[in-house]
């Protein structure tokens, strides 16, 4: 399985704003792709002293799948427009991880 990690920041007034954004329009887009071997996506956020950062995770079965997603220079990233908007600065690239092990809290692999 492959990890494809994205960090986007924002100020506190459009933290919910953005985060709206990627509940109705970015995650529905992609999933609308319904690309072989996208598994889903995991939204994480930090609030900061000044700032709020937050992180995607999705999930692929292979970095095939990845490219299918993304296309041959699979490591841009995907910022539509509305989103933009509101973010004060984003990576310009995703980081790729293979998961090599995943575990829960009984010890037992996932």
């Amino acid at each position: 399985m492959i990890k494809r990690i994205w960090h986007g920041w924002t100020t506190h007034e459009n933290a919910d704003r953005y985060f709206g954004i990627l509940t109705d329009t970015v995650i529905p887009g992609i999933e609308a792709k319904t690309i072989p071997g996208y598994l889903g996506i995991e939204v994480l956020r930090r609030d900061l002293t000044d700032e709020v950062e937050f992180k995607t995770i999705m999930s692929f079965r292979s970095i095939d799948d990845v490219i299918a997603f993304q296309g041959p220079n699979y490591a841009r990233s995907h910022v539509p427009g509305a989103a933009q908007e509101v973010l004060k600065r984003w990576d310009q690239t995703a980081e790729h991880y293979e998961l090599l092990l995943s575990r829960n809290a009984a010890g037992a692999m996932t």
